[in-house]
């Protein structure tokens, strides 16, 4: 079904449920095609996508000298100039192709579903790389008060699309770069989600990288070190149920990890009985686990 939402394109998007969300007609919000200066335009300081491919804008300026600008950019006013909504990639190829002035239609919309549209363009395009994506997520829920449902709703993507995207911010900062610069895929990074020694999992994440592992074998690695870390003896003195801990109990406890992307312990007692501890750190990650917990049973 979301993927339907997505596939119906960022006009229908723009002009219908953006229009409705703010109790907006589409007739009323709709203005008709002009040239600005490319001057007068400035790029939205929210704008998810921090990072643009050169030699991609450069040949769309290629396009655009021979073709012109196709779409018109999506922009609105704000006092004398006018800010970009959707199009910053054919803005900046425009002004590499040396144009003075480009098509735009103009919006009126409020700061949040400026960025809103932008996120959805950029998701639409494949622009954002996952870390961009996940931050731009945080920011919906942070800064306006959303909560993931509500973030999904808005972008077209299920609730557990867009907390497995969240779940990457918990990542090193080597890590997140390496996702970035496309070294690392998303699939990757999310195994190393469990691991808790930072050093441990920069150190992983380059030895992924560097052997050139698939996600499968990426998750034998970390089983196999999870496994090693739980045989290593610890200064501090452990309960005994721990530290007499079986191998099975062990390997169940790290696919628990896996699958719930987050710590879990097994507390093994006596006459094969024991508890599960599973850890969340925000009310949200609760109500994922609860949720998550719910569609495996």
């Amino acid at each position: 079904m979301a993927q339907k939402r997505l596939g119906r394109g960022l006009d229908s998007l723009i002009s219908n449920k953006l229009d409705k969300s703010i109790g907006k007609t589409e007739e009323s919000n709709v203005s008709r095609e002009t040239f600005v200066r490319l001057s007068d335009i400035e790029p939205n300081k929210g704008q998810p996508r921090r990072n643009f491919d050169q030699t991609a804008l450069e040949e769309l300026a290629d396009s655009i000298k021979v073709h012109g600008i196709i779409q018109p950019i999506v922009v609105r006013k704000t006092g004398n100039t006018y800010e970009i909504i959707a199009g910053e990639r054919r803005w900046r190829a425009a002004r590499l192709a040396g144009l003075t002035e480009a098509p735009v239609i103009v919006r009126d919309y409020s700061v949040q579903e400026t960025y809103e549209i932008a996120l959805i363009e950029n998701i639409q395009r494949q622009n954002l790389n996952a870390i961009e994506e996940a931050v731009a997520y945080q920011k919906l829920i942070d800064e306006y008060s959303l909560k993931q449902e509500e973030v999904a709703s808005r972008v077209g993507k299920s609730r557990t699309a867009i907390t497995n995207s969240l779940r990457l911010l918990k990542l090193e900062d080597g890590v997140k770069q390496m996702v970035i610069d496309n070294k690392l895929s998303a699939g990757h990074a999310r195994t190393l989600i469990s691991i808790d020694d930072p050093k441990l999992q920069v150190k992983l994440a380059e030895k992924i990288v560097s052997e050139n592992l698939s996600v499968r074998q990426t998750e034998e690695l970390i089983r196999s070190e999870s496994a090693d870390s739980e045989k290593k003896p610890k200064k501090e003195s452990k309960p005994k149920e721990e530290a007499a801990k079986a191998p099975e109990y062990i390997k169940i406890e790290e696919e628990l990890k896996q699958i719930l992307g987050t710590k879990v312990t097994i507390k093994q007692g006596s006459d094969n009985k024991g508890r599960i501890e599973i850890e969340y750190y925000s009310l949200d990650e609760l109500e994922r686990l609860i949720s998550q917990l719910g569609a495996e049973l």
